[in-house]
């Protein structure tokens, strides 16, 4: 459990460095690359609390 709190947290810092690169510099990969990271980490994010209201409930 702690593991994924860690896990979530890093990919968001990840994607909070990405956007800043991009502000930054102006490239548009690093736009994109910050996008697919919070895209990801948010699906994540969404499973890992499913799983414990799922858990909480049965």
């Amino acid at each position: 459990m702690l593991f994924f709190r860690w896990a979530i947290l890093l990919l968001l810092l990840a994607a909070g460095v990405c956007f800043a690169l991009y502000a930054g510099t102006g490239q548009a990969r690093y736009r994109q690359w910050g996008l697919v990271v919070l895209k990801w980490t948010l699906l994540a994010a969404f499973g890992f609390f499913a799983v414990l209201i799922f858990e909480r409930i049965f």
